[in-house]
C-alpha cells in the first residue's frame, strides 16, 4: 500500500469509484515522484510561498483558480519550459504554501504575488491567470502594470460580482461556504468533476481529485469571498498590454457571454475558444491551451532574455 499523500488519496478514490482502476497506475508513480521533488519555496510578506519553476527564457507566471494549486499546470511546465521560465505559485491558502489571515482581499493576494515575484528574481514577464487566477492577474496588472509584459486570461471573471451581478455572487459564496464544511470525499465527488470539465477521462478525473481534496478550507473560503465582492469591469477597459482569452467551449462555470464582454473590454484583446474543454481547459485540452499560449507570447515583445 503506498504512504505517500498522493498515492494514499488516489487509492481513496478508487474505492470510491472516482478512478476506475484497480491499483497504482505508472501515471500515479511518475506524478508523485513529479510533484514531491519540484516544490521550492520562498518568503514573501511574513508567508511562505510553494512554488514550481521550469525552464529558461522569457518569463510566464501561472496562477491557479480556487480549490487549485500549482499541480494543475504540470503539463505547462513539461511543454513550455523548452521557450519560457515558468514559474507556478501555490498561493497563499492553496497547496503547500501558508494560509493567509482573516479579512485577506484580492489587493492582498496581488500585493503577495508582487513580493513574490520580486523574491524569485521576475521583474516582468508574461502572467497568466485561469478563473481566481484570472482575477488575480488583472489585480496585479492594477498594482503594478509595469511587471506585466502581457496577460493570458483563462475561463475567468471581472469578480462573480462583475460578471454575474450582486445575487449570484451571493448565492455561489452561500454554496462554497456551506460545502466548504462538506467532509473531503464528499466535497471532491461534488466539485469533481462537474465543475471543471466536460467529459474527463478517469485519469483526468483522479488528477483533480488528488488536487482538489488537499484543498485548504479557510483559503478556499477567501477566495471565495473575493470572487463574490469584487467588480473589475472598470479595470478591463483599462488594460493596454496584449491580451489573450483563452476559453472552454463547454465552460458552465464562465459561460461564453462573459468571454464576449471580456473580449468586448479590453481593447485589442485576442479570444480563442477551446472546443471539447470546460472550466479548466489546461488541463482537459492540454496541447491546444499550451499551442495558443506559446503562440500569443512568442508573437508579443514582451521580456527579452530573463532566467
Amino acid at each position: 500500500m503506498s504512504t505517500t499523500p498522493l498515492g494514499r488519496t488516489l487509492q481513496r478514490w478508487v474505492g470510491a469509484g472516482l478512478i476506475r482502476c484497480c491499483s497504482r497506475t505508472s501515471w500515479a508513480r511518475e506524478r508523485e515522484a513529479d510533484m514531491t521533488t519540484s516544490l521550492a519555496r520562498v518568503e514573501a510578506q511574513g508567508l511562505s510561498i510553494a512554488y514550481r519553476s521550469a525552464g529558461r527564457g522569457p518569463p510566464l507566471v501561472l496562477l491557479h483558480g480556487f480549490l487549485c494549486d500549482s499541480r494543475v499546470w504540470r503539463r505547462e511546465l513539461e511543454a513550455l519550459s523548452d521557450t519560457f521560465r515558468i514559474v507556478a505559485w501555490d498561493a497563499p491558502g492553496a497547496g503547500q504554501s501558508s494560509d493567509p489571515p482573516e479579512g485577506f482581499t484580492i489587493t492582498d493576494w496581488a500585493a503577495c504575488l508582487k513580493a513574490f515575484l520580486e523574491a524569485v528574481d521576475v521583474e516582468r514577464g508574461h502572467v497568466l491567470g485561469l478563473s481566481w487566477g484570472g482575477l488575480l492577474a488583472q489585480e496585479l496588472y492594477r498594482l503594478d502594470p509595469g511587471r506585466v509584459a502581457s496577460l493570458v486570461l483563462a475561463d475567468t471573471y471581472a469578480g462573480w460580482k462583475g460578471s454575474f451581478g450582486e445575487e449570484v455572487a451571493r448565492q455561489r459564496l452561500a454554496r462554497c461556504e456551506r460545502e466548504s464544511f462538506l467532509p473531503p470525499q464528499e466535497f471532491v465527488r461534488t466539485w469533481v468533476p462537474a465543475e471543471f470539465f466536460t467529459d474527463a477521462s478517469p485519469g483526468l478525473r483522479g488528477e483533480m481529485a488528488a488536487v482538489v481534496s488537499g484543498f485548504h478550507t479557510h483559503g478556499f473560503r477567501l477566495m471565495a469571498r473575493t470572487l463574490a465582492e469584487n467588480d473589475t469591469t472598470e479595470l478591463l477597459r483599462t488594460i493596454d498590454v496584449p491580451t489573450l482569452l483563452l476559453w472552454g467551449e463547454g465552460d458552465r462555470r464562465t459561460p461564453f457571454e462573459v468571454a464576449e464582454r471580456f473580449h468586448t473590454s479590453i481593447p485589442g484583446s485576442q479570444l480563442v475558444v477551446i472546443p471539447g474543454a470546460g472550466h479548466v481547459s489546461n488541463m482537459e485540452r492540454p496541447e491546444e491551451f499550451g499551442a495558443h499560449v506559446r503562440r500569443f507570447c512568442l508573437s508579443d515583445p514582451g521580456p527579452r532574455g530573463s532566467a
